[in-house]
């Protein structure tokens, strides 16, 4: 007997990287091996030395193949074994192990958007749709649009024992939301990463694309964020350690720092309309859906809990966003002594 294994990976597209994937045959119980591809087809090698290498990192049931059959999410490695310069998941790796004690923990709302052909699902051939108003977390065939593709994509990822906490239609019509976390930071990024190509393999079975641009339809409609929830120990148990971190997003060059990687076409998306804060500017609220971090309500209330960083981008790389928001928050926090 043998099993499949999609062996899945990050390229090197630049600005944006692009999901890649391939399957190996196992003999029925053998480990994950490392294995290699064509890093000049993937924008990660040169022809003339072109092998790159491919450990594995993650891995799950394959709710697509079924059986014993798995998705395994690799980190990219030259052939001396060391990390590709493509490969964000190692800085993470490093930064999450430095504060582990402070205990930090993500969730992230990825955003996204279903095209048919050249244009969002439910836009009409010509011309556009109602204005945006009613379309989020609506119902009914003249509001919501790729329900049976979110319900299928929610499916998979939970089959797959996946960490996605809800789904919801967005402001735009064809726009769709899904939850991961509350993980650890490896853990979230890692998972967002495999929701992502199980969202796109999902709508490709229905003659559909999933994109994450953040602006995906020009004018008065809503953009498409990854908004980014975190939390650290002292923070779920202190509101000074709350308002710490808020301030330290705020201070020195840290919001243009972080704004610079928080996904590509990131100044389309923050205009200060639309439940965004302008991109130049940086401010923080208690329930305020138009300042770059929010505080939910229950957070001020309860005087604990966590903070909402409203800034990324749905394009963002999830290993970057937690990577600077630990490093950033936690290193105030130690400082500050509130750990």
């Amino acid at each position: 007997m043998s099993y499949r294994a999609e062996y899945i990976w990050m390229d090197g597209t630049q600005p944006t990287a692009k999901l890649r994937s391939k399957t190996k045959i196992l003999a029925d119980g053998a480990e994950l091996p490392i294995w290699g591809f064509d890093g000049s087809s993937t924008n990660q090698a040169e022809g003339h030395a072109s092998d790159c290498v491919l450990k594995p990192v993650f891995s799950c049931t394959d709710p697509i193949r079924g059986g014993d059959d798995v998705l395994v999410l690799c980190e990219v490695l030259n052939t001396d074994m060391t990390p590709h310069a493509s490969n964000s998941r190692v800085a993470l790796r490093e930064v999450a192990e430095k504060f582990y004690a402070q205990e930090p923990i993500f969730g992230i709302e990825q955003e996204y958007t279903f095209f048919k052909n050249s244009r969002p699902l439910g836009f009409p051939e010509s011309g556009f749709p109602p204005p945006q108003g009613h379309y989020y977390c609506g119902v009914g065939a003249d509001e919501i649009f790729g329900r049976e593709i979110v319900d299928q994509h929610l499916d998979n990822c939970l089959k797959a024992g996946l960490g996605v906490s809800g789904i919801n239609a967005e402001v735009m019509p064809g726009q769709w939301e899904f939850q991961v976390g509350p993980l650890s930071p490896l853990e979230v990024a890692d998972q967002l990463w495999v929701a992502r190509w199980l969202l796109y393999r999902t709508a490709e079975d229905f003659g559909v694309s999933a994109t994450l641009d953040p602006k995906p339809a020009k004018g008065d409609w809503n953009g498409a964020g990854a908004h980014t929830n975190f939390s650290t120990k002292a923070m779920r148990e202190s509101y000074d350690a709350i308002i710490e971190a808020c301030e330290a997003l705020g201070r020195d060059d840290k919001p243009l720092r972080h704004i610079k990687n928080y996904g590509i076409g990131v100044e389309s998306r923050l205009t200060g309309a639309h439940e965004t804060a302008p991109w130049s500017e940086f401010s923080y609220g208690v329930s305020n859906r138009g300042a770059s971090v929010r505080i939910p309500w229950q957070v001020e209330v309860d005087r604990k809990g966590y903070i909402e960083d409203r800034r990324p981008n749905a394009n963002v790389d999830p290993y970057v966003v937690t990577r600077l928001i630990i490093d950033t928050c936690c290193t105030a926090l130690e400082k500050a002594d509130l750990v």
